[in-house]
């Protein structure tokens, strides 16, 4: 079915970041710190990211270990990280964690948390069941909203193109630079209107956005896939010869991606080979030139 057309619906950004500093404060602070000031005189700063969509914690074994996971994400050594298949308190695949606190816990990083699904406990009394995507981060998180875009629902029978929610923003202060992490899961259907909806979506967001900018997510598509090409007339790919993402094991497609704002300078990027997922994650090194928001 070809979907209408629709905008993202923007929540309320104070109520937005009220929330988010409210959902933050419960994770572990970062050591990490903004430490130079908007006047720093340094040309550049260093950023590394990275995206991975961690299974809801199991991996390629289908074997649930958030140990494995955090370990996993650890490794990447990444700043600012977009994860992609978070639950929250979701069900017995995976014991019913709060992965996107237990994962910044063990990582003694900040974490904002977007749900695309936001459904009733399991149980009288029990904790509602959210499964979306979420940022970690090592530096301040000035503001975070979760963006409505284009979905058609995987938790209802005879669903339709409709927004709903789970595109992540965060706005990071690195050192003086602010810049703008979005983390985002597209559809995975074959038909690819969904995804061109998504992405349309996805752009006007960011358009409503100054300074630097990075997207990062499960894409479910090729860089070179048509529903893709808006992006890349406001977007650069940061890791075109980084290797396949999909799946873990001998991964024959590159569906994970890093993509950047012009302003931002792309030192290297990989995909990095590990079973902790049936995705590998990216990671990006990066260098933020532009100041302010």
């Amino acid at each position: 079915m070809e979907p209408r057309s629709r905008r993202p619906v923007r929540g309320r950004r104070r109520a937005a970041a009220a929330l988010a500093a409210a959902v933050l404060a419960t994770a572990v602070p970062a050591a990490a710190a903004d430490a130079d000031s908007p006047g720093a005189r340094a040309p550049s700063v260093p950023l590394r990211v990275a995206t991975y969509n961690i299974h809801a914690g199991a991996g390629a074994d289908q074997v649930f270990d958030l140990d494995r996971t955090a370990r996993a994400v650890r490794d990447l050594r990444a700043d600012v990280i977009g994860l992609q298949e978070v639950d929250v308190h979701w069900g017995a695949r995976s014991d019913f964690v709060d992965e996107a606190r237990a994962l910044a816990g063990k990582l003694g990083m900040r974490v904002f948390f977007a749900p695309i699904y936001d459904l009733d406990p399991a149980t009288p009394g029990g904790e509602r069941r959210r499964f979306g995507v979420a940022v970690l981060s090592r530096y301040p998180v000035l503001e975070a909203e979760n963006h409505e875009i284009t979905r058609l629902s995987t938790q209802t029978p005879d669903p339709v193109p409709a927004p709903a929610p789970g595109f992540a923003e965060v706005t990071v202060a690195v050192r003086g630079a602010h810049v703008h992490v979005y983390s985002t899961h597209l559809d995975y259907r074959a038909d690819p209107s969904i995804r061109a909806a998504q992405v349309a979506d996805m752009l006007e967001v960011l358009a409503a956005d100054r300074g630097p900018k990075v997207l990062v997510g499960d894409f479910n598509a090729e860089a070179t896939a048509a529903e893709l090409a808006p992006l890349w007339r406001r977007l650069r790919d940061a890791a075109p010869g980084g290797g396949g993402t999909y799946p873990a094991v001998d991964p024959v497609k590159r569906i994970d991606l890093v993509a950047v704002s012009p302003d931002i300078t792309v030192v290297g990027a990989e995909a990095v080979a590990t079973r902790a997922s049936d995705h590998r994650p990216v990671v990006a090194d990066l260098r933020l030139h532009r100041r302010g928001r």
